[in-house]
């Protein structure tokens, strides 16, 4: 049953106790209300409050069916609904970002306004085995480093949780046919106009056709080894990070130039990551081109140069120090 895989999931990663509150971001799809359906069935094992976040793109014209039926799902099984409605396109213009990512942030928005209006704790996003395949590609199609082969995590700041990342969309839809949930179906999946959906529209199929039928298996096989070597590569750069570190505020983070010149280059590399993570809660926009830049800075150890890859972060080499800091 796929309650007991789940199941197994949560309690082998420590997903959720007893106690818990929970918001469940469901869209209607199949992968959403099958998470929904598993947790309510879930809560005669594990005692946790679940409340529904549901955000209305208003992109589709069934999108207010979607709505509904979300919302009758929870008026049926007594779970708190919040909706929210936004125009997602106008949205992506004003910002001058691309739709998904509009949505994307729209989404991870409203979930945490829901978290702290109901006092929850955690937030449970329906990400399966194929949308980790799906990022492990579209990590390698950009150039990502190997940080970029982890995929999705299966819980994320102690606060994102991911349950059926186990569970492969084959899976969902016996489940969802099984328990006759009746899922909406988003058509906008099936246009091949974004990276994503040209992925596991067009390149999944040709590879799994032409190379390996088991290429969900064998790419999160992939992503499961990269999790555990980032593991061991994480607690590695956390001790360097303590060695090298003079000070740390609010504002900058002074590292001894000396010391992290004689670090390797990998683990420098990890060190520039996780000290504008530090100060900044992320290190998006740092890509590969930056930390050579940065660690060439540090290596001509000459005072009183400085970077700015991008118009947040500020590299200061001063007094045989490196200053990390704020661009303000």
């Amino acid at each position: 049953m796929l309650e007991q895989v789940v199941l197994e999931t949560i309690n082998k990663n420590n997903l959720i106790k007893n106690g818990d509150s929970i918001v469940v971001g469901v869209s209607g799809g199949p992968d959403s209300i099958t998470l929904l359906d598993i947790l309510v069935k879930l809560q005669k094992e594990i005692k946790f409050n679940i409340v529904v976040a549901h955000i209305n793109h208003m992109i589709r014209i069934d999108a207010d069916e979607d709505q509904k039926y979300v919302e009758n799902y929870c008026r049926n099984n007594n779970i708190p609904f919040y909706l929210k409605m936004e125009k997602v396109e106008v949205l992506a213009k004003n910002q001058k970002i691309g739709t998904e990512e509009a949505g994307r942030n729209l989404r991870y928005e409203f979930f945490n306004e829901v978290l702290k209006k109901t006092k929850s704790n955690k937030i449970a996003t329906a990400h399966t085995k194929n949308d980790n395949v799906e990022t492990v590609l579209m990590n390698i199609i950009r150039g990502s480093g190997t940080n970029g082969l982890k995929g999705i995590e299966l819980i994320r700041d102690n606060k994102y949780i991911r349950p059926l990342l186990e569970i492969n969309r084959t899976q969902i839809e016996e489940y969802c046919k099984k328990n006759k949930l009746s899922p909406r179906i988003d058509s906008t999946n099936m246009e091949n106009i974004y990276t994503r959906n040209k992925i596991r529209n067009l390149l999944i199929p040709y590879i799994q056709k032409e190379f390996n039928p088991n290429l969900i298996d064998a790419i999160d096989k992939l992503s499961k080894i990269s999790k555990e070597e980032n593991k061991y590569f994480e607690n590695i750069t956390k001790k360097a990070y303590k060695e090298i570190l003079i000070e740390e505020t609010k504002s900058e983070i002074v590292l001894d130039l000396k010391k992290f010149n004689m670090i390797e280059t990998v683990i420098k590399n990890r060190i520039v990551l996780y000290t504008i993570n530090r100060l900044f809660g992320s290190s998006s926009g740092i890509e590969k081109i930056h930390l050579q830049d940065i660690i060439k800075l540090c290596n001509n150890n000459i005072g009183n140069k400085y970077l700015i890859p991008n118009k947040k972060v500020k590299i200061l080499i001063k007094n045989k120090e490196i200053f990390i800091m704020k661009n303000l």
